[in-house]
């Protein structure tokens, strides 16, 4: 596997293209002596201050979305529905507000651990097919909230796989069905045919 981090400069640009650029990377997990690591499969983009369906839209800035306000390259994690964590990438400079939430994931190393955190999961498709899984998968919480994604517990490697344009499969986001026109904008990304991706398959 490509043992480089992803430097701070990949998460400044477009907000957009950096969550395609995402799948095929691989997210990398540290607890103590043991490392864990899955391939990311499937993101959405959220794109801050003019997006009905983000945390921060209309500007709003609150203490539970903070670290999106930091510059790109750091995790902003939260809690929803009163049980599950989701670990977004922030992007752009500081103080734009907008990241990519991964979505779902392929295990890579530490299959067996992820499996005794999701324990509800019988296949090991069904591990990290959803943010909330991903999340509970690599042990992420409120702790993780605000880490550099270039540091020792948290970090990103580049693709060591091929993916083509046609590989990359565009729907609207997920669960933002409340979100005015925002929520038909093409902003879900996944790969196509990929058996982790999460169950809402649907493409318009």
């Amino acid at each position: 596997m490509n043992a480089n981090k992803l430097p701070r400069e990949f998460f400044h640009g477009e907000t957009v293209a950096i969550a395609r650029n995402l799948l095929g990377c691989v997210l990398w997990r540290k607890r103590g002596r043991e490392i864990l690591a899955a391939r990311l499969v499937e993101v959405e983009a959220y794109l801050g201050a003019n997006d009905a369906a983000s945390h921060a839209r209309r500007g709003l800035r609150s203490a539970r979305n903070e670290s999106m306000y930091l510059a790109g390259g750091h995790a902003y994690v939260y809690f929803t529905y009163g049980m599950h964590w989701c670990l977004n990438v922030v992007t752009q400079e500081a103080d734009i507000a907008e990241a990519v939430l991964l979505r779902a994931a392929m295990p890579l190393r530490g299959v067996e651990s992820m499996r005794k955190r999701r324990e509800k999961a019988k296949r090991d498709i069904d591990l990290m097919n959803g943010p909330g899984k991903l999340a509970q998968a690599l042990d992420i919480d409120r702790k993780l909230d605000g880490e550099p994604l270039d540091g020792n517990r948290l970090w990103l490697t580049g693709r060591d796989i091929e993916i083509a344009d046609n590989d990359v499969v565009v729907s609207p986001r997920i669960g933002v069905d409340n979100a005015g026109e925002a929520a038909a904008w093409p902003l879900r990304f996944f790969l196509r045919g990929n058996p982790y991706v999460s169950a809402y398959r649907n493409v318009r």
